[in-house]
C-alpha cells in the first residue's frame, strides 16, 4: 500500500525516534497516553514530567520547538471548552480576580488541558518522524482488522484528490461570477456538495473495478514487511515504562 506523498506533519530526519519501526512507536505512543490518562489528576508535578519525557523525545527526534508549538494548536477547540469549565461544573467555589471559580470546574479544566495537550503532543511526535505510509504498515504489523487499515490508506490516498477536485469546482464557480454571500446562494453551494459526491463516488468505483482487474481480493498486498529487534523494542518501550514508574508513585503519594 502506498499513501504518496510525505504529509507535511512528517519532518524528515536519521535521528533514533525516525530509525525505530513504526509499529514499535505505536505501541509506545498508545501506552503512553493510557499512563497518562490513568494518572490522578491531583499530581500535577507527574504531568509536569510527563511533559520532560516528551520534550527529551523531541529533542533526540531533533524535533524543533517551534515547529511542535504551531503543531499543537490543534487542540484550541479542546481548549476553549476547558476554560468554560470553571464557570459551568456546580461546587465549590473560589473567588480570582473577583470571579466566582468552581473548584471541580478548575480540577476538569486542569484534567482537560493537562492530558489533551500530552496526547496530542505525543501524536504530533509519532507524525513528525514516521511517515503516512509506515503508520500503515505499523498498524498492519500491530494486527489492527485489515479492513480498516485499507479504509485509512484510501482515505489518506484520496483524500488531497478530493479536496483538488473540490477546489477545482470552486474555481468554476467564481470564473463564471459566484460568490457565495448570504442564504440565498447556500442551495449552489449544497448542489455543489451533491456533484462533488457524486464524482467521487463514480471515482471509487472505478478505482474498485481497476483493483479487481489486477488482481484484488479484498487484502492489500505488503511489499516490505517490516521487523522489530528486541533493542528496538526496548528503546521504544522507555517512553511509556519510564511514564508508567512516575504515574505509580503519583498513586502512592
Amino acid at each position: 500500500m502506498g499513501a504518496g506523498h510525505a504529509h507535511k506533519l512528517y519532518r524528515h530526519g536519521h535521528s533514533p525516534v525516525h530509525r525505530l519501526p513504526p509499529h514499535c512507536k505505536l505501541a509506545a505512543v498508545f501506552c503512553f497516553v493510557i499512563v497518562v490518562v490513568s494518572t490522578p489528576r491531583e499530581a500535577v508535578w507527574a504531568f509536569a514530567l510527563y511533559g520532560v519525557l516528551l520534550a527529551a523525545v523531541a529533542a533526540v527526534a531533533r524535533i524543533p520547538a517551534g515547529f511542535l508549538l504551531r503543531r499543537l494548536l490543534i487542540e484550541i477547540p479542546f481548549v476553549a471548552f476547558a476554560v468554560l469549565m470553571p464557570f459551568v461544573v456546580p461546587g465549590d467555589e473560589v473567588r480570582f480576580l473577583g470571579v466566582s471559580l468552581s473548584v471541580p470546574g478548575l480540577w476538569g479544566a486542569w484534567n482537560v488541558l493537562a492530558k489533551g495537550t500530552l496526547g496530542v503532543a505525543a501524536s504530533v511526535i509519532l507524525a513528525s518522524t514516521t511517515e503516512l505510509r509506515s503508520l500503515l504498515l505499523g498498524l498492519q504489523r500491530l494486527r489492527l482488522p485489515p479492513l480498516l487499515v485499507q479504509i485509512a490508506s484510501f482515505m489518506i490516498r484520496y483524500g488531497d484528490v478530493i479536496t483538488d477536485e473540490m477546489r477545482r469546482m470552486s474555481i468554476a464557480r467564481r470564473s463564471r461570477g459566484f460568490e457565495a454571500r448570504g442564504v440565498r446562494h447556500w442551495g449552489v453551494l449544497a448542489k455543489s456538495a451533491g456533484a462533488l459526491f457524486i464524482r467521487s463516488y463514480e471515482r471509487g468505483e472505478r478505482v474498485h473495478l481497476a483493483m479487481v482487474s489486477r488482481g484484488y481480493t479484498g487484502t492489500m498486498p505488503v511489499i516490505d514487511e517490516v521487523t522489530a529487534s528486541r533493542a528496538q523494542w526496548t528503546g521504544a518501550a522507555a517512553l511509556p515504562l519510564t511514564a508508567l514508574a512516575v504515574c505509580l508513585l503519583g498513586w502512592t503519594l
